[in-house]
């Protein structure tokens, strides 16, 4: 059998209505310009002969009934399907309340989008030979508070839907999967854009032979492989640098696959002709909290006074990983900080400096 089609992927939209909006000093996200960016990329989207559209989680900025709606009647107007699952921004409470939407009212907002019962997760046939699958990463704790993890009613149906299928399987999931940064998993400030029962989903995705998972959450564009499993991870498109991918998948009839996957971004919209700088300086006015943190917690552990030194340089790191296919060097830092943050550029298995975050082909 040979396979041949387009996607694309836009994630972690975080749409809000102007009267929605609301404001906090260390806001990375420029919900500001949620809807006139993703209007640029529909555009850019309905010219292109797409197949479908993957937008993994996080479509609303924090739940809102208003948004909510908003982006399911915009949804309805493509030429082509666009299949959503739930981000922990569009569900951030199990019950609702006078601000956000329930978690079990989130199927009846995206029945045209994938779901077509009430349960958090799916399964569609959306080419001959081609099926996707969208999960639900959000759970609650007894006490009530938000986990990414999948919980064992949804792997029981995972491995049944699995077990019954020999076609192409896609898998969206909202969390991270495969670790995107050093020890993501085990990091204070990493593991929360983790799904934490991750290992029970990769082995059940290597038992089936899935290679592809598509991820959000954590805003930045990157390519992650385990063990025969690729993370896809998009960043946000209210966050620099406001990315997108357009992806063709092919197999011939000798059953060689591939995954050509190209990345843009949105360069302007109107009132911010200049959003990728203002953007990229926006993230770095907020930085600095965040860069303190990663250097005075572990596995650094830098006193105070010391890190207030290093933490200026370290202005536009977010940024940059964001950015995708980064390479860093702070040849002034004490060797140890140094050695940790060479840890976050793009490697290859090989050792080698790879651009693989935003543009690449993938050998399947």
């Amino acid at each position: 059998m040979s396979l041949n089609f387009r996607f694309a992927i836009v994630s972690d939209l975080h749409i809000a209505l102007p009267h929605t909006i609301w404001n906090h000093p260390t806001r990375f996200h420029l919900v500001e310009v949620s809807i006139p960016a993703l209007e640029i990329v529909l555009e850019h989207l309905t010219q292109l002969n797409l197949d479908f559209l993957l937008i993994p989680g996080d479509l609303t900025q924090h739940g809102e009934p208003d948004n909510h709606a908003w982006l399911q009647e915009r949804l309805q107007k493509l030429p082509f399907p666009a299949y959503v699952i739930p981000g922990n921004h569009d569900v951030p409470n199990l019950l609702s309340n006078e601000q956000s939407i329930a978690l079990a009212d989130f199927p009846n907002y995206y029945g045209k989008f994938g779901y077509d019962e009430p349960q958090l997760y799916y399964t569609r046939e959306v080419l001959p030979g081609v099926r996707i699958i969208g999960l639900n990463s959000n759970s609650f704790d007894q006490q009530g508070q938000q986990i990414g993890r999948l919980d064992d009613t949804q792997l029981e149906w995972l491995r049944g839907v699995l077990a019954t299928t020999d076609d192409l399987v896609l898998v969206m999931v909202h969390h991270n999967v495969v670790e995107h940064l050093p020890n993501q998993s085990r990091h204070v400030l990493g593991r929360r854009y983790m799904l934490e029962n991750a290992p029970d989903l990769l082995h059940l995705l290597r038992e089936f032979g899935v290679q592809l998972v598509f991820t959000g959450h954590l805003h930045v564009q990157d390519i992650a492989y385990c063990d025969r499993i690729y993370d896809i991870t998009t960043g946000s498109l209210v966050s620099y640098p406001h990315p997108y991918r357009v992806l063709q998948f092919e197999q011939d009839q000798h059953g060689r696959k591939w995954l050509q996957i190209e990345s843009h971004r949105v360069q302007s919209v109107p009132d911010w002709p200049t959003l990728q700088q203002t953007s990229r300086q926006w993230m770095g006015d907020r930085s600095v909290p965040f860069m303190l943190k990663l250097l005075m917690q572990p596995p650094l552990n830098l006193p105070q006074d010391e890190a207030e030194k290093l933490a200026p340089s370290l202005r536009d790191f977010w940024a940059d990983i964001a950015r995708g296919d980064a390479l860093f060097d702070f040849p002034d830092f004490p060797h140890r900080a140094r050695r940790y943050f060479e840890k976050y550029s793009a490697i290859a298995a090989s050792g080698n400096p790879a651009l693989i975050d935003n543009n690449t082909t993938l050998l399947l």
